[in-house]
């Protein structure tokens, strides 16, 4: 089966590395930054699973002859690939990728996109509105591409607008924006690219599946360290087990905000049902069984002699990664469509089993690792890192 064609275009800087990377699942294409583009020519990346090629352009530079430069590199990409008559030399879409952040997309960019892809004058074309960190602004950026695309000429084949974030996004450290967007673009994209070029659907739904568990896992691994650095914060050596985890208060707003960043992730709506499974779980991790468990495991264990403000550290961080792998087998089998939020009682008893189980687990081999007898924060964040990356 032949393979179709993604042509990548926008300005330097507005992530189209990274969103690349976050497509095929690998780190292979080059992202940094600066004030100059990464990419210095026209790179091409394929994976084993996904049916389209990925073409990775030059960055459209702030310089007129640096613009020019990428303009003229896709087109003599674009003619020498036909000239050659290659095989899917054809550009099936294009991935016009414009920064969320910035609140404008220039008329010059456009002009640009309009020149470098004049070869591909009916290609479809999907916006891309990369760094997509706040509600408000993607709303008002999804309307901005729409009334500067209706006022060019030769930009009427516009197919889609899909913010994305590609990495996750540190808004302090309690709260984070997960990756988001990358599985939509996914399907846009083969819903237009020419049917032969299509995959099984099954295969695709099984990519895009486990592009979802891996966006969820970075999720975990996030707040679970900053739940770990936060409940590190030095209390009196006098405060030892049981602790009452009186700073659950503090570790709320990181549960909630990870059990919502996984939501994004799934697709799953944030409803009154949302709501109400959110609650039950944050609830169970801080101040209910879940949490008592994990403060019973920690005192049934001998020669725990250790600043109680580890001891926090490690509940809290068995915690916050308990919850995040229930809420994936949860969502997940939310998603599959095999269960569904409107079951309290199946939800209530995941919470219970699980959520108590993840813990334990954690817990026990947290305390039988020398980095966690060492009494040392540093090497018990490096003890999660090592448990967050199995």
């Amino acid at each position: 089966m032949d393979k179709g064609n993604i042509l990548v275009i926008g300005d330097s800087g507005v992530g189209k590395s990274t969103l690349i990377n976050a497509v095929l699942g690998e780190e292979i294409a080059e992202s940094g930054f600066g004030d100059k583009g990464t990419t210095k020519e026209l790179k091409v990346y394929e994976s084993d699973v996904l049916d389209f090629r990925i073409i990775d352009t030059v960055g459209f530079e702030p310089s007129f002859f640096k613009r020019m430069g990428a303009i003229n590199a896709v087109k003599k990409w674009s003619k020498n690939a036909i000239k050659e008559g290659k095989e899917n030399s054809d550009i099936n879409v294009i991935w016009f990728c414009v920064e969320g952040t910035s609140s404008k997309l220039f008329p010059e960019a456009i002009k640009s996109l309009s020149k470098a892809t004049s070869i591909y004058p009916s290609v479809p074309i999907i916006v891309v509105i990369t760094k997509s960190y706040s509600k408000p602004e993607r709303e008002r950026n999804i309307q901005m591409v729409k009334e500067v695309f209706e006022k060019q000429k030769n930009t009427k084949n516009l197919k889609g607008i899909i913010p994305v974030v590609a990495m996750i996004y540190e808004i302090d450290e309690e709260q984070f924006v997960a990756q988001e967007g990358i599985t939509e673009l996914i399907d846009m994209t083969y819903e237009l690219i020419p049917e032969g070029m299509q995959a099984a659907k099954k295969d695709i739904e099984v990519f895009k599946l486990n592009r979802k568990r891996s966006f969820a896992q970075t999720a975990i691994a996030t707040f679970t360290l900053s739940a770990v650095a936060i409940a590190a914060i030095p209390i009196p050596l006098s405060d030892v087990i049981p602790i009452p985890l009186s700073d659950a208060v503090l570790l709320t707003p990181l549960e909630s905000g990870e059990i919502n960043a996984i939501a994004k992730i799934y697709g799953i709506k944030n409803d009154k049902n949302s709501k109400r499974f959110i609650a039950s779980l944050v609830e169970a991790g801080t101040v209910g069984v879940a949490a008592k468990a994990a403060i019973n495991a920690l005192k049934a264990i001998p020669a725990i002699n250790l600043a109680a403000s580890v001891i926090n550290a490690a509940v809290a961080g068995a915690i916050v990664l308990g919850i995040g792998e229930v809420c994936v087998y949860i969502y997940e089998q939310i998603y599959l469509g095999n269960k569904s939020l409107d079951d309290v009682d199946w939800l209530n008893k995941v919470i219970e089993s699980k959520l108590n189980k993840q813990i334990i687990e954690k817990i026990n081999m947290i305390v039988t690792d020398e980095n966690f007898r060492n009494g040392n924060i540093t090497n018990l964040k490096k003890l999660f890192a090592k448990l967050l990356s199995k």
